[in-house]
C-alpha cells in the first residue's frame, strides 16, 4: 500500500527541516486542523515530493518566490532553513536574492537579505 498524501507530505518534510516545522505544524493545528493537513497533503506531499526537481533547487525557487512577495517574512525564515538543510549555501541563496532585486526591486530584496542574516547568525549561534 503506497503512503497517504498526508504521510507523504510529512516525510518530504522531515527530510527538509527534521522537527523544526513540527512546532509550527502543533499550533497551526490547534488553529485549523484542516489548513495543517492541507499544507502538509498539497505542498509537501503532492508538489514538493515530485520527481523532477531535487529539494535543493526546490527551495532556492521558493526563496526567489517569497522575496518577490515581499511580505512572507515567517515563510522565508522556514524556507531558509529548509534550503541550508537541503544542501544550498549560504553563497547560493544570497545569490537568489540578489538576482531577485532585478524584478522584486531593492525594499523586497532589502527585506528578503535582512531575514536571511538572522537565520545565518541563528544558525551559527546554534552550532
Amino acid at each position: 500500500m503506497s503512503p497517504s498524501r498526508y504521510e507523504k507530505g510529512l516525510a518530504t518534510l522531515g527530510k527538509m527541516n527534521g522537527s523544526a516545522g513540527q512546532e509550527i505544524l502543533k499550533k497551526l493545528k490547534s488553529i485549523s486542523p484542516d489548513f495543517e493537513k492541507l499544507v502538509i497533503e498539497f505542498p509537501y506531499g503532492d508538489i514538493y515530493s515530485r520527481p523532477g526537481l531535487d529539494l535543493k533547487t526546490r527551495e532556492l525557487v521558493t526563496i526567489a518566490s517569497l522575496t518577490t512577495l515581499g511580505f512572507a517574512a515567517n515563510e522565508l525564515k522556514a524556507h531558509l532553513n529548509n534550503a541550508l538543510n537541503a544542501g544550498c549555501t549560504e553563497e547560493e541563496i544570497l545569490e537568489v536574492i540578489l538576482q531577485m532585486s532585478v524584478y522584486a526591486g531593492f525594499p523586497a530584496a532589502l527585506n528578503s537579505l535582512f531575514v536571511a542574516g538572522e537565520v545565518f547568525e541563528k544558525r551559527k549561534k546554534e552550532k
